[in-house]
Formats: C-alpha cells, sequence, structure tokens
C-alpha cells in the first residue's frame, strides 16, 4: 500500500509515538506500507517539525526533531511532480500534499484534514483516509 502522509500526521506521530500515526511510521519502517513524498513535501515536513511548539510537545531537541524528519523522509519513496493539479484545493498549503499523491499513484493521501481533501481528491481518485482508518487497511 503507497501513502501520501499530510504535514499533521508527521507531527503526530512525533508528538505522540503510541497513535494511529506513529505505527503507520513503523509500518513503513518494516516495509508493510510505502511513503511517498515529494522534495516540496518533504521541505514542509521539516519546517513544521522543527517548530519550537512541536519540538517542546514531543520533548524533541532541535538535533532530534531533525533526526526524526530526516528518519521519516528516508523512509519515502521520492515523487517527481510532472503535473501541477493546482488549484483543486481550498488550502494552497495543500496541494503540495495532493500532487504528492496523485504523481506518486498513492493508494491513500493519509490526513486529519479529510473535510479540505474532498471532494476533490474523491473527484482525481485519491483515497483520503484518517491514521487510524489507514492503520485498519494496513
Amino acid at each position: 500500500m503507497k501513502l501520501v502522509l499530510d504535514t499533521d500526521v508527521v507531527v503526530a506521530a512525533m508528538r505522540s509515538p503510541r497513535g494511529a500515526s506513529a505505527e503507520i511510521l513503523r509500518a513503513a519502517r518494516q516495509g508493510r506500507v510505502t511513503l511517498l513524498a515529494s522534495m516540496p513535501l518533504a521541505l514542509e515536513y521539516e519546517d513544521v517539525c522543527s517548530r519550537h511548539e512541536h519540538r517542546l510537545a514531543a520533548g524533541f531537541s532541535a538535533e532530534e526533531a531533525e533526526i526524526f524528519v530526516t528518519a521519516v523522509v528516508a523512509l519515502a519513496e521520492p515523487v517527481f511532480t510532472y503535473f501541477l493539479w493546482r488549484p483543486q484545493l481550498r488550502d494552497a498549503g495543500d496541494e503540495m500534499v495532493l500532487e504528492a499523491a496523485i504523481n506518486g499513484g498513492a493508494d491513500a493521501l493519509v490526513t486529519f484534514n479529510i473535510r479540505d481533501f474532498q471532494p476533490a481528491s474523491a473527484h482525481l481518485g485519491v483515497t483520503t483516509l484518517l491514521p487510524r482508518e489507514a492503520v485498519r487497511r494496513i
């Protein structure tokens, strides 16, 4: 199963190592699922995970947050964006996530923000799942 993780899922995994989001990362590390990420999405992961409030909530130093993001990105297969599908979503910041899913041939886009991705993602053939739903499918 190929998955693209929205940034909120990566942050949730960092902040809560026992939650469904972290379970998705463990499944990727074990080879039970393939993560996909484009360069813009990987940079977004790095930017958001390095923010003080997320590091504080996770109990991470700046260096530990960098190691975490580097490990997440290393797990992901690179997605090259050959086609831009913008604008499709209300939040322009979410467009890179949807584009990574489409260009990477993802089976699903995993997010806590289902409402903002639908119906555009469904129209483009991308399934959106909450982390707990993705874990059940894995």
